[in-house]
């Protein structure tokens, strides 16, 4: 499991080669949102599924297409989700 403290950060792992299998963000951050740290990810690494976590119901401002899950979420929706996502299924 790789962590990065901001969205740069993480958009920076990427650019360096860092190996992950799925990319799990928060949507509001400060600087650059999940959303816009999803869509460079899918650009530089199409097959690499994404989930965006957001602690609003309405997801305002979360592409309709990106997968996403409201906090407060319990922990078997978490895991059902990232097992879904990983499997090829969307959520």
């Amino acid at each position: 499991m790789l962590e990065a403290a901001t969205a740069e950060e993480g958009l920076a792992l990427v650019q360096n080669g860092a190996k992950f299998d799925l990319l799990v963000t928060d949507h509001l951050m400060p600087g650059m949102t999940g959303s816009d740290l999803a869509r460079a990810v899918q650009t530089l690494r199409p097959s690499v599924p994404i989930l965006v976590i957001s602690g609003y119901a309405e997801s305002e401002g979360i592409e309709p297409d990106l997968p996403r899950l409201t906090k407060q979420f319990r922990r078997d929706e978490l895991v059902e989700g990232l097992a879904s996502l990983m499997s090829g299924s969307s959520l």
